[in-house]
């Protein structure tokens, strides 16, 4: 590794997935623009996100898309010069469906309620019409218009109990909780509605109501009501999948002069000047650090600088799921598969969480004449899924998916990935340790935390995190420089 020049400062930033690409490339646009090192353990960049290309098929290991509403993906899209690679879901998938049970074990796929988005209400009327939940549940529902709001303002809330003093016990069973646990394979009764679902806790206290607080964002938005498809229309991915994005940032990155190094970060420490991070059998030195690297990960190098900062970091609680990509030929799967997936409620009795419906969603996925559907199993409320072998996890998802869409045949193409330790869980009391966090983390000059295990899981907002940690090393740096004159 080069030694840091005193002319320029040299930021390393440990971790190449996500969060450590997007800082690396908001550095690089700086004036001055600062030397920076990226340190990765493993044997390629992109963390989670990797897309895999064999024998025609398009395999995501993780995220397959994005939400384009938020700016920071579609913003760096532009800048490498790629948005023309963007592909929206097909306009006949642009719905989800959710695994409505009866009696007797069975069971039949129905549209999610269109306006109903993850805990609001939007539209009453093609709620109502809906048979997702019983004739008590919808009117429960349409109701919800008239549940005072508390009193005595609480600073937090779990969902779970949130959603059943809004919308009845009902509506969270068969709704809120299966597009709960296919966003953040969570436990509702833990997860935290200040961390994980600021806008509707705080729609509850502006509007008195979920579905008054909907329909007013729905007016700002686009002046009309917004239907499930419009939404499913505002994700996107990348005609050849999400490696499309990494390595186009790899690419951009190294041919930019940033250095990246394969190695292990085990500790770091502060001179009074300079950050020393210790590489294997090295010591390199820089002028700031970005830790974009899991807080279980980030937890023991912060040891060594600050105990109360690491201490935080290692209880943040992670749980995670197994992805099962299957392949089947179309003539075995006796469903239509015209959406972009289904979610399954617990109280179904399965184990599969949901199932995305990729060659539906976007083309060339799959071979002529042959699907490829991706199921999640697995999650904070079935952690057992770790201890089964692939073949047994395998056989879990084949059962349900038999039950469900009804296919009828042995997959001719299967690929498990296992992420049992990759979600973290924004359990009550998030908001607050977060806060506790970004105050030890100011205390460290020239230090920034980057990932989704801080304030957002998705592929905008850990980008975000990467521009706002490289942001905050900067700004110490500069910082320090002005005292030091």
């Amino acid at each position: 590794m080069v030694n840091h020049s005193k002319n320029q400062q040299h930021i390393i930033i440990v971790g190449g997935g996500l969060a450590g690409l997007s800082a690396a490339e908001w550095l690089l646009r700086q004036s001055p623009t600062p030397r920076v090192t990226i340190v990765e353990s493993s044997h390629r960049l992109g963390g989670v996100i990797e897309t895999v290309s064999r024998e025609g098929w398009l395999i995501e290991r993780s995220a397959d898309s994005f939400l384009s509403v938020r700016p920071e993906v579609i913003e760096l899209v532009g800048r490498l010069g790629i948005s023309k690679e963007l592909v929206s879901i097909h306009p006949e998938a642009r719905r989800a469906l959710i695994w409505s049970p009866r009696k007797n074990n069975s069971g039949v796929l129905l549209p999610i309620p269109p306006g109903f988005r993850l805990l609001a209400p939007g539209q009453i009327v093609p709620f109502l019409q809906s048979n997702v939940l019983s004739c008590l549940g919808r009117l429960r529902v349409a109701g919800e218009r008239f549940i005072p709001k508390q009193k005595k303002q609480c600073a937090d809330e779990s969902l779970e109990s949130f959603a059943v003093r809004r919308l009845g016990q009902e509506a969270f069973d068969k709704l809120v909780q299966p597009l709960v646990s296919g966003i953040w394979t969570a436990d509702p009764s833990r997860l935290s509605m200040a961390a994980a679902c600021p806008e509707f806790f705080k729609m509850e206290q502006d509007w008195g109501s979920l579905t008054r607080g909907e329909k007013k964002r729905i007016s700002q938005v686009n002046g009309s009501s917004d239907a499930s498809g419009a939404r499913y229309g505002q994700f996107v991915s990348f005609k050849y999948g999400m490696q499309t994005l990494i390595d186009t940032l790899e690419s951009h990155l190294r041919s930019a002069g940033v250095k990246i190094v394969q190695d292990k970060v085990s500790s770091l420490q502060y001179d009074g000047a300079e950050w020393q991070v210790a590489l294997g059998k090295q010591m390199a030195r820089a002028s700031g650090v970005v830790l974009a690297v899991p807080a279980s990960v980030a937890s023991p190098i912060l040891a060594t600088v600050s105990s109360e900062l690491s201490a935080e970091l290692r209880n943040i609680e992670f749980a995670g799921a197994a992805i099962v990509s299957l392949g089947f030929h179309r003539q075995e799967i006796t469903h239509p598969l015209s959406a972009a997936g289904m979610i399954v409620p617990r109280i179904a009795g399965k184990r599969i969480l949901a199932a995305s419906f990729s060659s539906s969603k976007f083309s060339g996925r799959a071979p002529a004449d042959s699907v490829l559907i991706r199921a999640f199993i697995g999650g904070a409320l079935d952690a057992g899924i770790a201890e089964l072998t692939d073949e047994e996890v395998l056989q879990e998802v084949l059962i349900d998916l038999k039950t469900t869409l009804g296919v009828c045949g042995r997959p001719i193409m299967v690929q498990v990935d296992r992420w049992h330790t990759s979600m973290p869980q924004y359990n009550l009391g998030h908001v607050e340790r977060i806060k506790r966090i970004r105050q030890f983390e100011a205390i460290l000059p020239s230090l920034g935390l980057a990932g989704s295990a801080y304030e957002g899981v998705g592929i905008p907002q850990v980008i975000h995190s990467g521009q706002v940690a490289a942001a905050q090393a900067i700004k110490q740096i500069s910082s320090s420089s002005n005292q030091n004159v």
